[in-house]
Parts: structure tokens; C-alpha cells; sequence
């Protein structure tokens, strides 16, 4: 019975694990682009499966006891508050984090290269236009790939432009971020 909450390594080992393998998957998370987050396909399902099942060991440590299960949830609620208390206190770790929304759209012109760098296919993009009832690509006034993955579109009509041009100017100057075309490159639409 006292097998049951016998730790096989220092306590101390144990937040530890918990925090470098919450950074860790954190970070890769992070790395892994907004649409990942965003949206949710069976595959994503298989790779959470698999990532949960991946880093267990290095949580442990092959430790099965209940006090080492213990101070595993623990620590990682503590970890997960502690983020959430930073994030929401601060404009720049919430960035750093989170990251920030990525304008797609301006004024009906798409911009196909941050599609790209973004992971966000075209159809993706229309099926996104459909959900906010705008026909015609031409009538969007901002579109935004925010940081949990969803498209918001605003339209032109009904003062949408202003709208854009307001919430356009609460945007963080990273949220524009486009590549430089090139001298004598063929200009994207």
C-alpha cells in the first residue's frame, strides 16, 4: 500500500519535468501556426493523442505513483494559471504567447503570400467569406486570421470600412507583416 505514494525520484523532480515539458510543448504548439490551433480535424485529434502519449514518460519520469500524479496536476494547473495571470496582465507576454491577428484581406485585395505564410488555403479563405455571408471577395473591408485560428471578415457595406479602418488601427504593427516584393519578381494580386 505505501508502493501507492512512494516517489521513485526527489520530489523536486517532478515540477521540474512539468514545467520544461509544458514550455516545450508550448513552444512547438506555438511554432505550429495559428490554423493548426484553429481548426480541428480527426488528424489533430490522433496528434494530441499522440503528443499526450509522447511526453507522459518525460512527465513521470516512470514514476506511477499517486503522490508524483499528484504534483503533476498540480504543477501544471499552477503553470497553466500562472500563464493566463501573465497573459492577461500584460500586452506583450499575451503576444508572445498567443501571438497576434494576421490581416488576410484589405479593401477586397487578398493577400496570397500571408496565406501561404500562414498555412491558410484558399478555400479555407472562401469557406470563411461564406460563413460571414460575403458573396463576393471583393466586398471585404478586413479579414483576420486571429490567434485561435478562426477567420472574422468584416464587409464593406454598412460601414464596414469604417469599422476596418478601426479595428485595423488596433492592430499590433506585426499583424501587417507582408513580404516585400522583389524588383523584377511578377506582382501577386
Amino acid at each position: 500500500m505505501s508502493d501507492l505514494f512512494h516517489l521513485s525520484a526527489p520530489w523536486w523532480h517532478f515540477p521540474l519535468r512539468a514545467l520544461v515539458i509544458y514550455l516545450m510543448v508550448i513552444v512547438l504548439v506555438r511554432v505550429s501556426g495559428k490554423r493548426a490551433v484553429g481548426q480541428f480535424t480527426p488528424f489533430d485529434l490522433v496528434l494530441l493523442i499522440l503528443i499526450g502519449n509522447a511526453v507522459q514518460n518525460g512527465l513521470n519520469g516512470g514514476d506511477n505513483s499517486i503522490t508524483g500524479a499528484f504534483l503533476l496536476a498540480s504543477c501544471l494547473i499552477a503553470l497553466n494559471f500562472a500563464v493566463a495571470f501573465f497573459t492577461s496582465r500584460s500586452r506583450g507576454f499575451d503576444q508572445l504567447v498567443e501571438g497576434v491577428p494576421v490581416v488576410l484581406a484589405r479593401n477586397g485585395q487578398v493577400f496570397d503570400d500571408v496565406l501561404r505564410r500562414e498555412l491558410v488555403s484558399h478555400d479555407d479563405y472562401i469557406e470563411a467569406l461564406r460563413l460571414n455571408n460575403v458573396s463576393n471577395p471583393d466586398d471585404v473591408a478586413l479579414a483576420l486570421l486571429e490567434t485561435n485560428g478562426s477567420i472574422s471578415v468584416i464587409q464593406r457595406q454598412n460601414g464596414g470600412d469604417a469599422r476596418a479602418d478601426f479595428y485595423d488601427g488596433q492592430l499590433p504593427p506585426r499583424s501587417h507583416r507582408r513580404r516585400r516584393r522583389r524588383p523584377g519578381s511578377p506582382q501577386s494580386n
